[in-house]
């Protein structure tokens, strides 16, 4: 209250609200230099200063942040500072990107195509044949936002059609070239335990990615965001090699 004017009431911030709990910091490559400052205080010493007032709070929040851009890189280039970047990376968790995990398109899809039907009071759609072709092979940069955005597209253009043609894709997708799955029945589903499972999906990524750099291992660590040591060591454990 009084700190500016208009400020005729006192109003908590988002760390006093959240003091005791957790709070959740999305983008967080996206901070502005003065702003990584303020929150490397408050994440090093517990501490910050509201505005207008003259004593500082404590607070004790659990934080989870997240961002798409390659924070290491962001360190290196000076826009980023590398305090923060290491108070944050505590334990840290890479989901890969949609490409890498093909086998969750078709999950994806159903959910989103029903959850949009329901939204726009519409008979649940189902994909035909040729369009699941078009979706399985298609890279995704977007990511899941994309994939979400496109079968809210579809639902939309196919009308009162229960089966989704591929000629109402988006013009990106039926440009695209990617390598062709027959249906989201050729989506293998790990029939292993999760450390079989996961020893699988990280052979398979590494492998396409030596593939796609033409077996630069160099290209392929900083593509998959590992050291090329650890990629060395991994692609003689599964004999990549």
């Amino acid at each position: 209250k009084g700190a500016f004017t208009g400020a005729m009431n006192d109003k908590r911030g988002l760390f006093d609200i959240a003091n005791g709990g957790t709070f959740f910091l999305d983008e967080v490559g996206d901070m502005s230099p003065t702003l990584q400052v303020k929150m490397l205080r408050v994440l090093q010493e517990g501490t910050f200063l509201p505005v207008g007032d003259t004593v500082t709070r404590k607070v004790d929040v659990r934080i989870i942040a997240a961002t798409n851009r390659d924070l290491k890189s962001m360190v290196r280039e000076g826009t980023f500072r590398q305090d923060l970047y290491y108070r944050l990376n505590v334990i840290n968790l890479a989901v890969p990107a949609l490409r890498h995990r093909r086998s969750d398109i078709p999950l994806l899809v159903t959910h989103f195509l029903r959850r949009s039907c329901r939204r726009m009071e519409s008979p649940i759609k189902v994909l035909s044949e040729e369009t699941q072709k078009r979706i399985i092979s298609y890279d995704w940069p977007g990511n899941i936002r994309e994939l979400e955005n496109e079968m809210e597209r579809l639902v939309v253009l196919a009308g009162d059609d229960e089966e989704i043609q591929e000629q109402i894709l988006s013009p990106r997708i039926l440009r695209s070239n990617g390598e062709v799955i027959h249906s989201f029945a050729q989506i293998e589903t790990p029939q292993e335990d999760l450390p079989g499972a996961l020893e699988s999906l990280e052979r398979r990524m590494l492998l396409e990615g030596l593939r796609r750099t033409g077996w630069n291992k160099t290209r392929t660590a900083k593509e998959l965001g590992i050291s090329r040591r650890n990629l060395i060591r991994k692609v003689d454990r599964y004999q990549l090699d």
